[in-house]
């Protein structure tokens, strides 16, 4: 486990790099509960970490880049294309099994990021709707 955390704060910078945010706190945790899911799940060694999060970065920059604008099913053959493109360079440091793991549980990490933010979402709705005293003040929750 200490492994894992020291590996974690290394691998961190790889994604802090990649793209700006609007704010770089909340992206810098998302990028290194990433790291740590993706990781655990796949159970990389220190040697396969070091030689997969540098392609994964690469791989990363690619899909973020596929463009917003063109039609939706544009956008899907491109991320497919850059998938199978990579799928190659990642099976020579994992193996072809934990490579498709691999792109299972990336997905699986984007749908539960989601919910989460749903999930904060509403209820930040909520305690906006929740009701103000006589005086105007929040009651303190």
């Amino acid at each position: 486990m200490k492994r894992l955390f020291t590996l974690l704060f290394l691998l961190c910078g790889f994604g802090a790099f990649a793209q700006p945010a609007a704010n770089p706190n909340k992206e810098q945790k998302i990028q290194a509960l990433y790291i740590a899911y993706i990781t655990q799940q796949l159970k990389l060694t220190e040697d396969e970490a070091k030689k997969f999060w540098p392609i994964h970065a690469q791989y990363d920059s690619e899909i973020k880049a596929v463009k917003t604008d063109a039609s939706e099913l544009d956008r899907q053959q491109a991320a497919l294309n850059i998938k199978k493109r990579y799928q190659e360079r990642f099976s020579k440091i994992i193996g072809p099994q934990r490579t498709n793991d691999f792109f299972i549980k990336d997905g699986e990490f984007r749908k539960k990021m989601i919910e989460r933010l749903k999930q904060l979402r509403q209820q930040r709705q909520g305690m906006n709707n929740r009701p103000m005293k006589k005086n105007g003040e929040n009651p303190g929750y």
